[in-house]
């Protein structure tokens, strides 16, 4: 649904695929090396340094790759120093060694031997270990505990796998009060490990990176904000450390995190994986290379359009016009993705000219630039912007004739201006200037934006690189928050995100690991009439879900934002996760859930909905009325009902439906419910009918 803003680590990962690049021709370079022995002329201590740069490095490559495959005992990356490993199992420990070679283990006390295979990769098990530490783990061959692996600090307590798209990988740092947040972490015996971003079409042994840390005010800042308030409250309350693995990527749907091997097991994603056998690293190597030249381009204006098209003296008479505020969807114009210019000209008069005025943009649905008369005013901002509002200072300011341009992104299916139009404006703090209305706008005026695959989107391939190295490391359990980019295709998830659970399961090896994950919040504009929604649909699969063993939903109905896909409040996400931990895996006595829906049953006019998950009884959040749920009648039209609380049922009505036949609750993409149970958590969405919704027309 969305590309990835440049980043750091992007520009890691085209490194990286070159590296993949030079690995897949490592014999064209051996003979190339080979060849180049012959322009050798110095040899320090037996070392034979070639002439070329390009050959040394090689030769260092040529070694390295050696002592790769011949070196000593060798342990995946999520082995480091400060990790947790978990308590009241048989930790798994693997890795490689010399073929054949004899290994031994020692942590705790315990000193475990092995043998590796004839392809050198082993595996043991050390005894169940007690929540504690630190200790010394010690990994060597044979009798050379002088030249072991050592990995310090280790604790024992319980390890958790957090995973998912975006809301999952939100970091502490842009969460609710952040700064509050990030100063009193100090939790050294809560610990990390962020699986770096990776895809590849082949399951991988190993992560392209990371190593554990103890989360403190300058660790924190980055890590999941979810996963982090989930593990706090849970070391609150267990007082044992707590390791979170954590692998994400936002905007990713459920099928990039699942196995080749499942997904062929259903005719929904068979052809898909199918048909993405043809991708190799080399197509990884053009997206990557792709994916900085559309950045280049989104971020700076080509052939010196900033300069013409923004000029006052520009002449656009042969541009079409669009009434703003308005975006894409509603425009006179295609699906299109690349650079659009804007210009609207507007007169100042005489009582507002010489004067600092502020332009107020309204809400922008993409990227943009913002030019007065020719001179940039704000470069590069995103919609997500808390503010777009901007200071024009009075020199750039025209009596009469001024050109207001905008050079904008459309992506994704967007771009433009939504509304409303009052909220589009120049003003001098007394009078306003509407910028609503007529524009002028023009496309391919700069050079088309490359078509970016997204190979990071694509089947398995999130899992062969981020999931598959580290399945046998032992753990307590699983959280997910993810779905938002499944929701186009609600009805598919019912049966996708099951095989998810049911996959790492099986690659686990531990039975029925609790498998936590939250409920969509609610999103988007509130309707005002009762209406379909793959929100809600997306939602309902997700409670499915709760029908496969030891799993449990936390519902976030409640704090999510019209505006914000990411809701800021990742503290009570967490919190609610935690409290179906404290419940289902630790038998804690708290309250878990909001209410489920349990039951109906029609009486005359009236529908009764019985509900479990009660608690302590029923409520409505903030008094009042209770609102949120719609009532409907054999033609299967929906009207907003009457409901009162009756015990542990609502009793549901309305003088438009005489004889209901279904009820629905919460069924929106940002709903308007209120139900809760006495300790506060909100009423899980739900319908009693099963009519076919907007995703499965």
């Amino acid at each position: 649904m969305f590309a990835l803003l440049p980043t750091e680590r992007q520009h890691l990962s085209v490194i990286k695929v070159y590296n993949l690049w030079i690995l897949q021709h490592f014999q064209d370079f051996s003979v190339l090396f080979i060849s180049e022995m012959n322009n050798v002329k110095t040899n320090i201590r037996g070392l034979c340094l070639p002439q070329s740069p390009v050959i040394a490095v090689i030769t260092l490559m040529l070694i390295a790759a050696h002592s790769l495959v011949y070196g000593q005992v060798q342990l995946p990356k999520v082995f480091s120093d400060n990790m947790v490993l978990q308590r009241g199992l048989d930790i798994p420990v693997w890795g490689t060694a010399t073929p054949a070679a004899q290994v031994t283990v020692e942590l705790g006390g315990y000193s475990i031997k092995t043998v590796a295979g004839q392809d050198g990769k082993w595996l043991l098990h050390m005894p169940n270990l007690q929540a504690g530490g630190p200790h010394l783990m010690k990994v060597y061959e044979g009798n050379q505990s002088r030249q072991a692996v050592v990995f310090k600090d280790v604790l024992i307590g319980d390890v958790w796998l957090a995973s998912g798209q975006s809301n999952m990988e939100w970091q502490v740092q842009q969460s609710m009060h952040a700064a509050r947040e990030i100063k009193n972490a100090d939790y050294p015996y809560i610990r990390f490990f962020n699986v770096p971003h990776d895809k590849e079409t082949d399951p991988q042994i190993d992560v392209a990176g990371g190593s554990w840390k103890a989360l403190d005010s300058v660790t924190v800042k980055t890590a999941s904000a979810v996963a982090y308030f989930f593990a706090r409250d849970l070391h609150a309350e267990l007082n044992v450390p707590i390791g979170i693995l954590q692998a994400t990527w936002g905007g990713t749907p459920v099928e990039a995190w699942t196995s080749r091997e499942q997904l062929l097991s259903s005719p929904i994603t068979r052809d898909r994986i199918l048909q993405n056998d043809s991708v190799t690293a080399d197509h990884f190597v053009k997206d990557s290379m792709d994916l900085v030249r559309f950045w280049e381009i989104v971020y700076n204006p080509q052939n010196n359009t900033h300069k013409t098209i923004s000029s006052t003296s520009y002449n656009d008479a042969k541009w079409p016009e669009a009434t703003m505020p308005v975006t894409l969807k509603d425009m006179n114009m295609p699906a299109y993705e690349g650079m659009v210019w804007m210009r609207k000209t507007i007169n100042v008069p005489a009582t507002m000219s010489g004067k600092d005025l502020s332009i107020h943009l309204g809400h922008p649905e993409m990227n943009y630039t913002l030019y007065i008369n020719g001179k940039e005013i704000a470069k590069t901002v995103w919609n997500a912007s808390p503010t777009h509002q901007y200071s024009v200072p009075a020199r750039l300011v025209n009596k009469g004739k001024n050109v207001i341009a905008v050079r904008m992104a459309f992506l994704w299916g967007g771009g433009g201006f939504n509304p409303p139009a009052g909220e589009m404006y120049v003003t001098d703090g007394t009078s306003r200037i509407s910028l609503a209305g007529s524009w002028k706008y023009m496309k391919d005026l700069e050079p088309a934006i490359p078509v970016i695959n997204n190979y990071h989107r694509y089947p398995t391939y999130l899992y062969n690189a981020m999931i598959n190295p580290i399945a046998s490391y032992g753990i307590k359990g699983f959280i997910w928050y993810q779905g938002e980019d499944n929701v186009s295709a609600a009805h598919d998830y019912r049966t996708l995100f099951p095989m998810l659970i049911s996959d790492w399961r099986i690659r686990w090896k531990q039975g029925y690991l609790p498998f936590l994950y939250v409920q969509l919040a609610n999103y988007l504009e509130s309707k005002p009439y009762p209406s379909e929604s793959d929100w809600a649909a997306l939602r309902e699969a997700q409670t499915m879900a709760l029908a496969q063993p030891n799993t449990g939903m936390a519902s976030i109905i409640d704090i999510g934002e019209a505006n914000d896909i990411h809701p800021k409040n990742k503290q009570e996400v967490g919190r609610r996760l935690a409290l179906l931990a404290k419940n289902m895996v630790y038998k804690k006595p708290v309250q878990s859930y909001g209410p489920l829906y349990k039951d109906f049953k029609s009486e005359g006019d009236q529908v009764k909905i019985q509900f479990s998950e009660t608690g302590s009884g029923l409520a409505i959040r903030g008094g009042g009325p209770l609102k949120g749920f719609a009532i409907a009648g054999s033609d299967q039209q929906f009207y907003w009902a009457n409901a009162v609380i009756d015990g542990d049922k609502v009793i549901v009505s309305s003088d438009k439906v005489k004889e209901p036949v279904a009820v629905r609750y919460a069924w929106a993409d940002n709903p308007d419910g209120n139900l809760i149970n006495k300790e506060g958590l909100p009423a899980v969405p739900f319908r009693t009918d099963n009519w076919s919704t907007a995703t499965e027309k």
